[in-house]
């Protein structure tokens, strides 16, 4: 078996929950390949999300950890190698790794909360806003860049909209609302979009006015946490002008969820949110 050069991030999230079973058994990488009867880099490999295992090895590894959480093994073993292609592995190689590891987060996820300082939820764009920010990007893209950029943009958009949405809670500041990107036309075109997102009985959108003042995760220009089948594969995404950061540990998950419902707590109800968004509209 040859080792993946680029493991998504739900390959590293499964070796990573592996790890974490491993040490809390108290055994080694070695003892437990032993145990398993391969050789001792398979361990490894597996946890970094190099290798794949089966349904079965997964199973006996569980065992042999003594874990006794069977959602979580059954959580995993859902991510093991039976789990079909995601739809966005036809931008593989045209788009930014990152940009597929979220649409993989989201189509594996329950459900999404975010909070949105600088840009609208991208789950929410039409084409033109999604276009205009793509053309921001210095150096230019080049045009193919941003069509490919755009169309997968907009296809991510079924994880909410299509005939299995899921369940998505955002946070939005005023000051994104308040970006005309692409011109008053089109950011008109955009917050009357989001107007309908919000009517969706899956979407609830809570709006933050200038007048608010500060809370946690203000100093983040977004974040996306992605609720899991089990709550220990919950994942969170920052955006980050090198590369996206993907966040696991069980403290850190933690502290977004408390600071993530801080954000909800100091922001607008949902109808008058959707006031808000509307006055906002009609001033342009």
């Amino acid at each position: 078996m040859s080792p993946r050069q680029t493991p998504t991030i739900l390959q590293r999230r499964f070796g990573t929950e592996l790890r974490r079973l491993r040490e809390a058994a108290g055994m080694s990488a070695p003892t437990a390949a032993g145990l398993l009867g391969t050789d001792r880099t398979v361990i490894s490999n597996v946890e970094a999300g190099r290798f794949g295992i089966s349904e079965e090895r997964l199973r006996r590894l569980a065992s042999i950890y003594e874990c006794d959480d069977t959602d979580l093994v059954n959580a995993l073993a859902n991510l093991t190698g039976g789990r079909k292609t995601g739809w966005w592995e036809e931008y593989r190689g045209k788009i930014p790794p990152g940009f597929l590891d979220v649409s993989a987060l989201e189509d594996y996820a329950v459900g999404l909360r975010t909070v949105q300082i600088a840009h609208l939820p991208g789950l929410f764009h039409t084409e033109e806003h999604a276009r205009a920010i793509f053309e921001l990007f210095f150096p230019p893209l080049a045009r193919l860049e941003i069509e490919l950029r755009v169309a997968h943009r907009l296809a991510r958009q079924t994880v909410v909209t299509g005939d299995s949405p899921i369940s998505y809670s955002g946070v939005i500041h005023e000051a994104a609302l308040r970006m005309q990107l692409g011109g008053s036309h089109v950011a008109k075109a955009q917050l009357q979009h989001l107007l309908e997102a919000s009517e969706r009985p899956n979407v609830t959108l809570r709006v933050v006015p200038f007048e608010a003042g500060g809370f946690p995760l203000l100093g983040d220009s977004s974040v996306l946490y992605a609720e899991a089948p089990n709550p220990h594969l919950d994942t969170v995404h920052m955006d980050s002008p090198a590369e996206p950061v993907f966040i696991d540990s069980p403290t850190q998950l933690a502290n977004f969820r408390t600071r993530l419902d801080m954000a909800e707590k100091v922001a607008l109800t949902p109808p008058k949110s959707r006031d808000f968004v509307r006055k906002i509209a009609r001033e342009l």
